[in-house]
């Protein structure tokens, strides 16, 4: 069987809780997503997929401090000496554009900063891949405009790709498995053509696989590293897709997901300890059957929040934990 092999991934939010001056020393996680991230990167140099998608999120948000945009790219940079094309969609926390920089012209990295496709030749096999930045508000009505200016409908090119960073009706999200449904910035899976042999998403940060009535499969592969609490129970990692091109229309033949590693989340509910000194006898009994790596994000009795400090945390804490206070409607970093 001939086929073609691909690696998705998304929302690697890279920035994310990686300051330049801290001002205050504690446990980061910003080395964390730079390091899947490097995990991705590297399984590609290892087993040399025809092309890679990234679709969307690249970084943890539109403005970033240079040294930060110059890593990320000179990662990118790096792995275009391996000569394996690599695409990305600009996703809402880039607000749709990427930084500029000359890095970006590579002939290897392609970027879908507007409606347009991109045609590869794969073992005599045309493919092709559309897309368009995020739509950040409106997509419902959007989206059949932007895919016929992307082009890719208009193509016959056996294997056609749909790369975007949207909601697809159907995905879920959070520990309540909230799932879209409908809304002005959601993409109806009516909408999804049956000439397509995939939908490769962003913005969903759990991995997830739907079905549309055409039969068109959307791929979703979630975030590489958990962002929030309401991800702490679920896996991370990419995808790896092989596309069948032999007889008749392309189709996946292939899925496989892979696991990238995670720090631990935990929730510690202590609102029943009233006093500091209850509070601190609690997290000393609890503490030492915590992972050493833990990111963890504590419930207060309310009358403990205005004597609770990060420096009266760090001094119960190690050093390796990374400790967040919940209160009501917000979470507070330490």
């Amino acid at each position: 069987m001939s086929f073609i092999r691909s690696l998705l991934l998304a929302d690697t939010h890279l920035g994310f809780d990686y300051p330049l001056r801290p001002r205050v020393e504690k446990q980061r996680r910003g080395e964390d997503f730079f390091a899947n991230f490097q995990r991705v990167l590297d399984y590609a140099a290892q087993t040399r997929p025809h092309f890679v998608v990234h679709t969307g999120d690249l970084f943890f948000r539109s403005k970033i401090p240079a040294p930060v945009t110059d890593r990320v790219y000179h990662m990118l940079l790096d792995f275009t000496r391996h000569d394996i094309p690599l695409f990305i969609v600009p996703g809402n926390h880039e607000r749709s554009q990427l930084p500029p920089s000359l890095f970006l012209q590579h002939p290897q990295l392609h970027i879908f900063d507007r409606p347009r496709s991109f045609f590869l030749t794969v073992r005599n096999t045309a493919v092709a891949l559309g897309g368009f930045p995020c739509v950040r508000n409106g997509i419902r009505d959007r989206f059949r405009q932007l895919l016929q200016e992307s082009g890719l409908t208009k193509t016959d090119a056996p294997v056609k790709l749909l790369c975007l960073h949207q909601t697809v009706e159907g995905a879920t999200v959070g520990p309540a498995d909230y799932v879209f449904r409908n809304g002005t910035d959601v993409i109806p899976r009516t909408a999804i053509p049956a000439e397509l042999t995939a939908v490769l998403a962003g913005h969903i940060h759990r991995r997830q696989m739907l079905d549309t009535p055409s039969g068109v499969p959307v791929f979703y592969p979630g975030s590489i590293e958990r962002t929030a609490f309401a991800e702490k129970d679920e896996t991370k990692g990419f995808y790896e897709l092989h596309f069948s091109v032999d007889n008749g229309p392309a189709r996946i033949s292939k899925r496989k997901f892979w696991r990238l590693p995670t720090r631990p989340m935990v929730e510690l509910d202590l609102r029943r300890c009233t006093s500091i000194e209850a509070l601190k006898k609690e997290l000393k009994k609890n503490i030492p059957g915590l992972p050493i790596d833990s990111i963890i994000r504590l419930a207060l009795n309310p009358s403990l929040l205005p004597n609770i400090s990060a420096g009266r945390l760090r001094e119960i804490f190690p050093a390796t934990f990374n400790v967040q206070l919940r209160r009501p409607g917000r979470v507070y970093n330490r």
